[in-house]
């Protein structure tokens, strides 16, 4: 029985890899563009732009005032991959709203038709990327989000996420499974109308609302996430979560 197990097993991952080759192979990389925002990231910055650029996808690295070397390594990986990674950077840390809506103009401008937002801390996994372009290019969705699996959090994350998805769905009468992933895809489209305001991390609520304002096809897929000393430090905790609180009721005054 154990060998039977052991065969299915094998058989099973087996067509995973093998589902995971298929949707690499039938993307048009240079149609991709990947915008990462970083404010002093110089410990992870390099070794994520660069293994992006090297499988065939484009990079704008928004350097959002960082005070560290994040600005000097990203310069040192783009010699490395001169046609792949373009750096655009704020003078002064503007948030991390502000820092995807400068690359997501950037990518628009350089002809991107599909437009991924990624984490620079390294949460997340770069062979996640195919799973979040696919429902895109299938012409099944105008946006994706990739949604971690809130059982794999801390408890401290999970409940603040738990929370944000709930005030989404209050607020702006959206039910998504992750409301603040840092990973998702717009077709260039989509990405045209995130008329973004918010300058904060009141952003992953926003493009919720923009999302369901102009009546674009959603799509969720399951992501991992790697998460790290670093990347637990950052995204949403209580008192982020009260401000973005505040942005939304005042915007549903605005209504």
């Amino acid at each position: 029985m154990d060998g039977l197990n052991s065969v299915h097993w094998m058989k099973s991952l087996r067509i995973i890899f093998d589902n995971m080759s298929d949707l690499e192979n039938k993307i048009d990389f240079d149609e991709v563009f990947l915008v990462i925002p970083a404010y002093n990231e110089e410990k992870t910055v390099s070794a994520i732009i660069e293994k992006i650029a090297s499988q065939g996808y484009n990079v704008v690295l928004v350097n959002d005032g960082s005070k560290d070397n994040t600005l000097e390594l990203a310069m040192q990986s783009q010699d490395k991959y001169p046609n792949k990674i373009f750096i655009v950077s704020h003078m002064i840390n503007r948030g991390l709203g502000a820092a995807l809506k400068t690359g997501m103009s950037v990518a628009l401008k350089h002809g991107a038709r599909y437009i991924l937002t990624f984490d620079a801390d390294g949460q997340h996994e770069i062979s996640d990327i195919p799973k979040v372009v696919e429902p895109l290019q299938a012409g099944r969705a105008d946006v994706v989000i990739g949604s971690r699996p809130f059982e794999d959090m801390p408890i401290s994350k999970s409940f603040a996420n738990y929370i944000m998805n709930f005030l989404t769905l209050v607020f702006y009468g959206c039910k998504v499974k992750d409301s603040q992933s840092g990973l998702r895809g717009f077709t260039a489209d989509a990405a045209s109308k995130m008329d973004i305001v918010s300058a904060g991390y009141g952003v992953s609520s926003e493009f919720i609302k923009k999302i369901k304002d102009n009546d674009l096809r959603m799509e969720e897929v399951i992501i991992t996430t790697i998460y790290t000393t670093e990347t637990q430090n950052k995204g949403t905790d209580a008192i982020v979560g009260l401000k973005i609180l505040f942005k939304m009721t005042i915007d549903l005054f605005r209504l």
